[in-house]
Formats: C-alpha cells, structure tokens, sequence
C-alpha cells in the first residue's frame, strides 16, 4: 500500500478549489443583484408611468371625457338598447305634441299619471274654457331621457294626434368645458386663499380679498351653469296640447222644420215687443211733457170765455140793425 508522501501540497490544493468555488459563487451573486436592480427600476419606471396614466384618465373622467377600448365599446354597446347614447354623452331633448281627445280633464289626469310614474314631474300646466263648450290644456312635463320615447307613445295614443316636433341638441362640448372651467376656477381660488393666509400688510389682504370675491363669483356662476346642463340632459321636456273636437250639426238638421218657423217667429215677436217698449220708454219724458203743456193750454182757454162774453152781444147787434137811409 502506497501513502501520499507530500500530505500538505494536497491540503493545499484542496484549500484552493475551496476559494475558487466561493469566488465564483460570489461573482454569480453580485451579478444576479445588478439584474435584479435593473429588472426592479424598469418594473418602478413603468409603475410610474401607469400612476400617471391613471392620473391622467382620472382628470379626463372628471371633465366629462371617458376613452374606452374598441373592443369593450363594441361589447357594451352590444348589451345596450337601440336608442341608448354612448357613454359620456350629453343631450338635451324637446318635443312638443298636439292631441285631440274627447275629454281635456280625464286626458290631462292620464298625462300627469304617465309623467309620474315614469319618474318624471309636471312643470307647468293651464287649462282654459272656450266658447263655454270646449276646453283647452297646455301642460309642460319633465321626464328622465330613458323614459321619453315611451312617454312620447303613451301621450300620442291618448286622441288622434294633430301635431308632433322633436329636436336632441348634443351638449357634450359644453359640458366638458364646464367642468375643465370650474376645476381651473376652484385651483385659482385656492391660490388666492393662500396668498391671504400670508399676507401680512392691509393692502395686501384687501386688494386679495377683493380678487377672491370676484373669483368666487365667476366660480359660482360656473357651478349654476353647470347644474341648469345637468338638468336639461337629464330631464327631457315634453310640451304636451290637449283640445277637445268640436261638434259639427248633421247634414239632416240643416233644412228648417215648424218648429224651427215657429221658433223664428217667437223670437220675431218678442224682439218686436222689446223694440216697441225701448221706443215707449224712450218717447215718455215727451210725451209727459206734451201733457202737461196741454192740460195747461185748457186752463186758459177754459178762463178766457168769461172775460169776453159781454163784448159778443154788442158785435151781434151791430151786426144785425139795417143801416139808416
């Protein structure tokens, strides 16, 4: 049996493999940090990138504007009805009918009944009688935009309908400007609230005071505006004209019968007595007046014989002795 007659030159290169497997093990693990480094800067890099595309698609939805992919567009406006507005949309929607019903009053409670349970509300209503036969009704109502077509078919089939307009104006770009308006008009009068806190002379304060009243104006303004668009495309309006038929004599009844004669000739009659009396009443003072005068002309005549009657004889007897020859 053969033994190794240099122990240390063995133990030596032992020792040395050793040390050059750790070194390798070393270098493998420093570079495998470096990628890791790398990998996670370019994994935060893109972080931030998404955090400021969500940022940006938060600010774009809260101006009104939503960006969706194509192919989720078409799959959801696959579930939505016919008639439904894509998303972000803003359209404010009349229409204006013209009915004719057999009863205004029983049309008109149908009409509010409808609006009603649709969700909707009366804005307006007059009802007014004419010729004492007929009556007429205007009534304004304000329905949700999901609602209007259907409300549209009930109040067109309550009569036969006379008339009927429309119009959808799109307002989206109104909207969105608003809403850009109003978020830059509330940053600016936050800068200005700011400035106040710092402030430090009189002047100062005032003059900023003053700006902030006149922002906080134009931002008020903005939110009325705002909330009269928010109205107007959420409610439709609808101007609703009920009016009842009118009564139109049959062909039959147009040629005069006795009756009718003897109608005509009453009324004749009464109008003639009529006229007689006005023509009484209004001769009376007249004819007063004649009688007085007359009943006083018969006083004096009945006094002026006395005084004359002894002058009658002498003219008689003139009148009648012959002439002397």
């Amino acid at each position: 049996m053969q033994t190794d007659r240099h122990p240390g030159r063995s133990a030596v290169r032992r020792s040395r493999t050793i040390l050059a497997a750790g070194l390798l093990a070393g270098l493998l693990a420093l570079s495998g940090c470096g990628a890791g480094d790398s990998a996670s800067d370019a994994s935060s890099g893109d972080s931030k990138k998404a955090l400021s595309a969500d940022e940006r698609g938060a600010a774009d939805a809260a101006a009104g504007k939503t960006a969706q992919d194509p192919q989720e567009a078409g799959g959801s406006s696959a579930e939505k009805k016919p008639d439904a507005l894509p998303a972000g949309t803003h359209v404010i929607r009349t229409a204006t009918l013209s009915v004719e019903v057999k009863s205004v009053p029983k049309a008109a409670a149908a009409a509010r009944s409808v609006a009603e349970s649709s969700g909707g509300l009366v804005a307006r209503e007059e009802t007014e009688r004419v010729d004492d036969t007929h009556e007429m009704s205007h009534i304004v109502l304000r329905v949700p935009q999901g609602e209007y077509d259907a409300v549209l078919r009930d109040l067109a089939g309550a009569g036969k309908l006379l008339s009927r307009t429309s119009s959808a104006k799109d307002v989206t770009d109104q909207v969105v400007d608003v809403a850009s308006r109003i978020a830059t008009q509330r940053a600016s009068v936050a800068r200005v609230r700011k400035l106040m806190d710092r402030a430090e002379k009189l002047t100062d304060v005032v003059a900023l005071e003053g700006e902030l009243s006149s922002r906080q104006a134009s931002l008020e303004s903005l939110l009325a505006q705002q909330e009269s668009l928010k109205d107007r495309t959420t409610l439709a309006t609808i101007t609703l004209d009920l009016s009842e038929p009118e009564t139109v004599a049959k062909d039959g009844d147009d040629d005069p019968g006795f009756l009718d004669a003897l109608g005509g000739g009453w009324h004749a009659f009464v109008t003639m007595l009529r006229w007689l009396a006005m023509a009484v009443g209004a001769a009376a003072p007249f004819l007063a007046t004649a009688a007085v005068l007359l009943l006083l002309w018969r006083l004096l005549q009945g006094r002026l014989p006395g005084r004359r009657a002894p002058r009658a004889p002498e003219r008689s007897e003139s009148s009648s002795t012959p002439p002397a020859s």
